[in-house]
C-alpha cells in the first residue's frame, strides 16, 4: 500500500507542478509520474537538509513533492529537455 500511495502522491505532485510552471511540457502521464516521484525525492532531501532529520526513501508530503517537482521541471527545461533546439 505504501508504494501505491507514493506513486499517487508523485502523480498529483507532477500534475500540480506542470500546472504551476507555465510553458509547454510534451510529456504524458508516465512522464508526469516520473517527474513527481523524482520531485518527491528532491523535496524530501531538501527538507532533511534545511529542517534536520534523515533522508529516507519516502514521500516527503505533498507540498515538499510539489516544490521538488517544480525544481526538477525547471532544471529539465534548463538542460534542454527532450526538445531539439534551433539556433
Amino acid at each position: 500500500m505504501g508504494l501505491l500511495a507514493f506513486l499517487v502522491v508523485g502523480l498529483v505532485a507532477g500534475f500540480i507542478a506542470r500546472w504551476l510552471v507555465p510553458g509547454p511540457d510534451p510529456m504524458g502521464w508516465v512522464g508526469t509520474l516520473i517527474l513527481g516521484v523524482i520531485g518527491s525525492f528532491v523535496g524530501g532531501t531538501l527538507a532533511a537538509l534545511f529542517f534536520g532529520g534523515t533522508v529516507d526513501l519516502t514521500a516527503s508530503g505533498l507540498v515538499g513533492s510539489i516544490v521538488g517537482a517544480i525544481i526538477v521541471l525547471l532544471v529539465w527545461r534548463g538542460l534542454g529537455g527532450s526538445r531539439a533546439r534551433t539556433v
